[in-house]
């Protein structure tokens, strides 16, 4: 993204300020039709009419207008702000975590974390957090930056394990993601920001509009487009200081070791985020009196690009790093020093032979030996990289990720006794990540790598249907209604990987004397795949007010998994009132 000059911010501003007044008035319309924050909410109990202060299980509820009041622009940074006991961090050099960052909920592992679109399970992300800060090392969680907090009615977090309500993946607790439905008005947002250090430029367009469908329905539609500069702060190495020192000019010339900034060698700091679309979809509509039809989705795409640490070209293995050599000829010696290697590109020993690696005799055994280097560069059959790439390199690492979904449902009462409620719903839900990797190699092709790769792409494919039964009995001498609550759930889950172009996992003729192969950072995947696997789930709740004071809550599921077994998770809550302000859990 080009810098904004003054002037250009200004406008920017300016034009902000004219957006938000035209829409003053439509956004109080749409405004006025939301519910309360201590209204009604759905997670933690199948009990309709329940408020977060009467839940057995503590329930946080965040309204939309508190993300849009805050400066930040990705929905994780917007809840790390507002829920104690959500945490997501910054992911500088992390492999694939880069592109989908792991957030934590009461400091257990993401994919412990369920996540809910208008009370519907959310797919998982694509990516796999190999280096995920310890705590999310391995794990696979749900992509929560797709979506817009222009759109979001309403936030609900459950700060309690609830894997007897809705399943093992809810062990750290339930956060349930609420989407506008109001049929009327809209607003428009434009946020503009920077870092006191000048970079991490950012700007952020979004929208939202309600619109009446029929006499009792609605559509909703939210989107954003946005992009934000990464941001670098990092300081120059010591083995880069110590290079220079001893005059090695290539490793002066940040911005061709890295291909992004000529600040420092290496890049730290936050990735660069180009083309990041967001659109939401919410909608329903009354086909009877009783029967009600829903529907809601989301398509997102965006490119995300990051970097990995620096490649120096004296000590790197697998590249650079050879043997001890003798230090005058550059044959294998043990008590020699220590060479930058030489591959033998036919690997016979033909048109000229080969020494095992250059020696680094010059100043503090930084420097090649000028008369082996230039040796090697005039036989064509002898290589290094340090003839090509002298300075070390930093490999750009990044994904191009593309999320959709959609949940469509019918839900109403049934005239049987008191009337049975009934919810039922499909959801499909997918999220892939093409990966690249630029400004590396694959060094066991030698001088025909070249320096940009495709690795491949991790796609994670889901599918659920629900449905939800809830009745309500009257008990004498209770203050309420005894709720049941029972249901069903069918989940499949997919996993496919789709192979990398063949240089990126390619095994060249160098290979065998000591040059790694793939694409050095992030080799490619050397074949596609799949795998899948499905669970079906009972389950059932029973909750009541026994007492003005007493609420008592007991939850029981059954899941049945076709790869491992079956398994069954109960609970039992109580809440008691001591004061309207003070309530046992």
């Amino acid at each position: 993204m080009k810098k904004l000059n003054l002037k250009s911010q200004l406008a920017v501003s300016l034009g902000a300020l004219m957006i938000a007044g035209s829409f003053h008035t439509a956004s109080f319309a749409q405004e006025d039709g939301a519910s309360p924050v201590d209204e009604i909410i759905t997670t933690g109990t199948r009990r309709k009419a329940r408020s977060a202060a009467d839940t057995p299980a503590p329930v946080d509820v965040i309204s939309g207008a508190e993300f849009t009041s805050q400066a930040a622009t990705d929905i994780g940074d917007l809840l790390r702000t507002v829920v104690p006991s959500y945490n997501v961090n910054t992911q500088p050099i992390s492999d694939a975590a880069t592109i989908i960052r792991p957030a934590n909920l009461r400091g257990l592992s993401p994919d412990n974390t369920l996540v809910l679109l208008n009370g519907k399970r959310r797919h998982r992300g694509s990516v796999i957090s190999f280096l995920g800060g310890g705590i999310s090392d391995g794990a696979q969680g749900v992509d929560i930056s797709v979506f817009p907090a222009i759109g979001l009615k309403q936030v609900e977090v459950l700060r309690d394990g609830a894997s007897s309500q809705y399943g093992s993946d809810a062990i750290a607790g339930v956060i349930n993601f609420q989407l506008k439905d109001a049929s009327e008005g809209g607003v428009v947002e434009v946020k503009y920001g920077s870092t006191y250090a000048g970079d991490g430029d950012n700007y952020r367009i979004a929208g939202n509009v309600g619109l009446p469908l029929g006499p009792d329905g609605f559509i909703n539609i939210s989107a954003e487009y946005g992009e934000k500069d990464g941001t670098v702060r990092s300081v120059v190495r010591d083995d880069v200081l110590a290079l220079i020192a001893a005059g090695n000019t290539a490793a002066a010339d940040f911005r061709t070791i890295n291909s992004y900034t000529d600040k420092a060698p290496q890049y730290w700091g936050e990735p660069d985020l180009t083309d990041d679309i967001k659109l939401f979809v919410n909608m329903g509509m009354d086909l009877t009196e009783n029967i009600e039809a829903y529907a809601f989705g989301n398509y997102a795409e965006r490119t995300v690009e990051g970097g990995f640490f620096y490649r120096n070209p004296t000590n790197r293995g697998g590249v650079y790093r050879g043997p001890l050599v003798d230090p005058v000829t550059g044959a294998l010696d043990p008590n020699g020093v220590a060479s930058v290697r030489v591959g033998d590109m036919d690997g016979l020993g033909q048109g000229g032979s080969c020494p095992a690696g250059i020696p680094l005799t010059g100043n503090a055994g930084l420097i090649p030996d000028p008369t082996v280097l230039a040796a090697v560069v005039a036989d064509p059959n002898c290589f290094s990289f340090i003839e090509t790439i002298p300075g070390g390199f930093v490999p750009r690492f990044g994904g191009n990720n593309r999320d959709y979904a959609g949940t469509f449902g019918l839900r109403g009462d049934l005239d049987i006794g008191n009337g049975l409620g009934y919810d039922l719903s499909y959801t499909y839900g997918s999220s892939k990540t093409d990966f690249f990797i630029k400004n590396t190699v694959n060094a066991s092709l030698g001088s025909n790598s070249p320096r940009d790769f495709v690795p491949g792409a991790y796609e994670q494919i889901e599918q659920s249907v629900n449905l939800d039964l809830v009745y309500g009995v009257p008990v004498e001498g209770w203050a309420s209604d005894l709720n049941i609550a029972a249901g069903f759930e069918w989940h499949d889950e997919q996993f496919d990987i789709t192979a990398g172009d063949p240089l990126s996992f390619a095994l060249g003729p160098l290979a065998d004397q000591g040059f790694s192969s793939s694409s050095n950072g992030f080799g490619g995947f050397t074949k596609s795949s799949s795998n899948s696997q499905s669970n079906i789930a009972l389950y059932g709740e029973l909750e009541a007010d026994v007492t003005d004071e007493f609420t008592l809550q007991a939850a029981l599921r059954w899941e049945d998994y076709d790869q491992f077994g079956n398994t069954t998770n109960w609970k039992i809550a109580g809440l008691y009132k001591l004061t309207d302000d003070i309530r046992l859990r």
